[in-house]
């Protein structure tokens, strides 16, 4: 090997005038960096303010030891006959499909 290396920088004419910044150079304040951007037209990265979301209704969640899960289809409006009732007559809908099949039984 030869001590004698190409240098890969030896065509560019500005590196050596490359100075780097001292390091206690002051910083642009973010008063400043916000004009320039705005002067620039570079749009913001905050992101935009979320409308708000639609008020969750009060919870369901009921101990009342069943542990059995049952999975119907229903039509949109079914479902919230079913919810409403339920919310109505402050039970869950494991209780509340109890009394509509018990119901549904006194009528034979």
């Amino acid at each position: 090997m030869s001590a004698d290396r190409a240098n890969p920088f030896a065509e560019i004419e500005d590196l050596p005038k490359f100075e780097p910044k001292p390091k206690n150079t002051p910083m642009a304040g973010k008063e400043q960096i916000e004009q320039l951007a705005a002067a620039s037209g570079f749009p913001s990265r905050q992101p935009a303010r979320a409308p708000a979301a639609p008020r969750q209704p009060r919870g369901r969640r009921y101990k009342t030891g069943r542990n059995q899960q049952i999975n119907i289809k229903a039509t949109p409006e079914v479902i919230e006959r079913l919810y409403k009732l339920a919310d109505e007559k402050r039970v869950p809908l494991g209780e509340l499909l109890e009394r509509a099949l018990a119901a549904l039984e006194m009528e034979k």
